[in-house]
């Protein structure tokens, strides 16, 4: 697919390959607004693993009959494939887990307890979601090093008037590519090139971005990159921590056992070469089947095709819902659609975020109430609670005009 051949329509037959968008909640068609949680899977992807499970399954790295090397192929073949999809210079440096928060704690466990003591420094905003902020607070508790906060500032946007002080001396920035609450697209061409000049390591939390748009990690210029499958049309149990070479064989292990050693003896042990090394116990064998098709059907589409088809749709929506309620909502994030992602977080006037999900539930509508993983933001926001929809390369107008009615209705019933 040729971004010229890519239309609204396009996109919209897109539902055909997920099964669970044809099915109905309370007698409604299955309207899905939460894939900033976890996105659905297209039929290619589900006929993969299955196909796995039943032609192609064995324990991979260990056995040398041919089921057990077949395995292994597929999932060394998963590997270099995500290694292309985010333009890794080496498949080596590409580390497989169950999910984000892994890949983060790894981050900031191995590398943050062997660099940072008392007197050190790392830098954090409070856009993060919980992942990318307990990890390290709990390293910090353990090492004493400092934490320090880049605020919000206006239009959901990072304050970056201090950043050069908040950086000072400061040895790892850990970030998010893209809030999961306000959808704000964080300027890391900016933040990155800034935190190696104060001769800090940089850390992102790409889980929202790797899905909707195209990502290559040379370009990016980070030191480590973390996302998840589950966000985009892969099964959730595996997720990816890519980091520079250097690094990660600087890196103590994570997790010790099986898979991750050269040699044991009853004197001690030796670690294999990465990625072995970060990878103990029996990985994420057919979840990595999974990623793998799912990636193939995302380049299939195009990730600048999917990202401008959100920026439409997310322009459409804002229009949308504004018109449709008015002053008795509330957007939070961004003004302009291409500063952000497809994520709407909102407040319906004198409606609590539960129990507007719960009048869209009524309507087919599936959209997340509640602090999404992310209450130094909420509290910096001065909210408790929004109800969150998020859209994804399988949504279009329809699924907004449906959105908005649903809304109207709550504000309407509780209006009462």
């Amino acid at each position: 697919m040729t971004a010229t051949a890519t239309t609204a329509t396009t996109f919209a037959a897109l539902k055909k390959d997920f099964p669970i968008l044809q099915t109905q909640r309370h007698g409604k068609p299955l309207t899905f607004l939460d894939s900033a949680a976890s996105s659905q899977r297209p039929t290619q992807v589900l006929d993969a693993m299955n196909l796995a499970y039943t032609t192609a399954y064995a324990n991979v790295h260990r056995g040398v009959y041919g089921l057990a090397e077949a395995a292994t192929n597929a999932y060394e073949t998963a590997r270099l494939k995500t290694a292309r999809f985010i333009g890794a210079p080496d498949s080596s440096e590409v580390i497989f887990t169950k999910n984000a928060t892994e890949a983060l704690n790894l981050v900031a466990y191995s590398w943050g307890r062997t660099n940072l003591g008392p007197g050190d420094a790392i830098v954090l905003t409070t856009m993060e979601h919980h992942a990318n902020i307990v990890p390290w607070q709990m390293a910090a508790a353990e090492k004493g090093f400092e934490i320090r906060w880049i605020h919000l500032g206006q239009d959901g946007q990072l304050d970056l008037s201090t950043l050069d002080r908040l950086l000072d001396g400061a040895k790892m920035l850990s970030i998010t590519s893209m809030s999961n609450v306000l959808g704000t697209i964080n300027p890391l061409e900016h933040l990155i090139p800034a935190a190696h000049a104060a001769g800090a390591l940089v850390c992102v939390d790409a889980c929202q971005s790797v899905p909707h748009m195209p990502t290559n990690v040379a370009d990016m210029g980070a030191d480590f990159v973390a996302f998840s499958g589950h966000k985009m049309l892969g099964p959730s149990g595996i997720g990816v921590l890519w980091g520079r070479m250097e690094l990660l064989e600087a890196m103590p292990p994570f997790l010790g056992g099986g898979g991750m050693i050269s040699n044991v003896t009853i004197e001690g042990f030796m670690p294999d070469a990465v990625p072995s090394k970060f990878e103990a116990g029996t990985p994420p064998i057919v979840e990595a089947v999974g990623l793998a098709a799912a990636i193939d059907y995302l380049e299939a589409i195009g990730m600048e095709n999917i990202r401008q088809h959100e920026i439409e749709l997310t322009a459409y929506a804002l229009r949308k819902l504004r018109e449709e309620l008015g002053d008795n909502v509330t957007i939070h994030g961004p003004s302009e659609p291409a500063q952000r992602g497809g994520v709407l977080s909102i407040e319906l006037k004198d409606v609590h975020a539960h129990d507007v999900s719960q009048i869209l539930d009524s309507h087919g509508v599936a959209v997340r109430p509640g602090h999404h993983c992310a209450k130094p933001l909420m509290k910096e926001m001065g909210v408790n609670a929004t109800a969150r929809a998020s859209f994804y390369l399988y949504n279009d107008t329809n699924d907004v005009d449906t959105l908005a009615a649903a809304l109207s209705d709550a504000h309407s019933f509780f209006a009462i």
